[in-house]
């Protein structure tokens, strides 16, 4: 097995992992919590930088085109959510609009593994210093996988199990 399909399939188990959660979350937990850290922040926060950080460096980052400026950050100041009243069978627009971006992210995780620069020295991000491109993306992996951890034990903290994806295809299910 080479490097970038074992890459590829983590990329996607982990997606699929925090697309679960996604779908798995509660109405009133997905904006309940600490102003900076609400579900739907942590969710988008890691969807966001596996976008950002599957390319091979930052000038080639490109914007999603349903994204919101500064919804990735949760250590800054919070993107403003109005409260409002939907009736109980509609589920708020973020949560599916979360959902599109990881699906688009997964989209691309196959043709952007294959085309990426493992060997070289450097990440192409500037605020990660001395690492390599390899170590950068196994890094990638980790923090989506951090935040599905956290993710996770929110839900399990109202009895909502998750499943483990071992392994995965794009957007499979059931591999673990």
């Amino acid at each position: 097995m080479s490097v970038r399909h074992a890459l590829k399939e983590q990329y996607h188990a982990g997606l699929a992992m925090l697309a679960e959660c996604v779908e798995k979350c509660p109405d009133d937990l997905w904006t309940m919590g600490p102003q900076r850290r609400t579900f739907w922040r942590i969710a988008f926060h890691a969807a966001f930088y596996a976008h950002l950080y599957l390319g091979q460096d930052e000038a080639s980052y490109e914007k999603w085109e349903g994204r919101r400026e500064g919804c990735e950050e949760l250590w800054n100041q919070p993107w403003s959510v109005e409260p409002f009243e939907l009736p109980t069978d509609v589920e708020p627009w973020w949560r599916a609009e979360t959902l599109a971006y990881i699906a688009f992210i997964d989209s691309l995780v196959d043709r952007t593994v294959d085309s990426l620069d493992l060997d070289r020295p450097d990440t192409g991000f500037p605020w990660y210093k001395n690492m390599t491109k390899l170590s950068h993306e196994l890094m990638s992996v980790r923090h989506i996988q951090g935040h599905v951890g956290q993710l996770s034990e929110l839900l399990m903290a109202r009895g909502i199990d998750t499943d483990w994806i071992g392994k995965s295809g794009p957007m499979a299910r059931g591999q673990g």
